[in-house]
């Protein structure tokens, strides 16, 4: 398995985290932390869920930047940087291909006379 194959499954991985915690906060500041006791600060021991789900979105992203940009470099290492066989001129092949064959034009009868 190759570096790259890896990194694009961790990219999978790393992306779906960061839409499942974006969909699971509130728009207006509620989400988790208001399903856990409204203003509460502490019910069963969650403290603040919504700075724990903003530091995890940040987290997240800065992740999934990282293996992106990580990516791109194993992508780059797996080309090389070789010239163009085209451009020197080492790859042209010589092709024998027959001329077409021209058919004469029907020659009219000669007429008798």
């Amino acid at each position: 398995m190759s570096t790259f194959t890896i990194f694009l499954a961790l990219i999978i991985i790393v992306a779906f985290l960061l839409v499942v915690v974006i969909m699971v906060q509130n728009p207006k500041g509620g989400g988790l932390s208001s399903a856990f006791g409204g203003g509460a600060n502490q019910i069963g021991g969650v403290q603040k869920t919504s700075d724990f789900l903003d530091k995890s979105t940040w987290t997240l992203a800065t992740l999934l930047l990282v293996l992106i940009l990580l990516s791109n470099v194993t992508i780059m290492e797996g080309t090389g940087m070789a010239d163009s066989k085209i451009m020197n001129g080492e790859n042209e092949v010589e092709t024998n291909i027959p001329a077409p064959v021209n058919t004469p034009a029907e020659t009219p009868v000669e007429q008798e006379q």
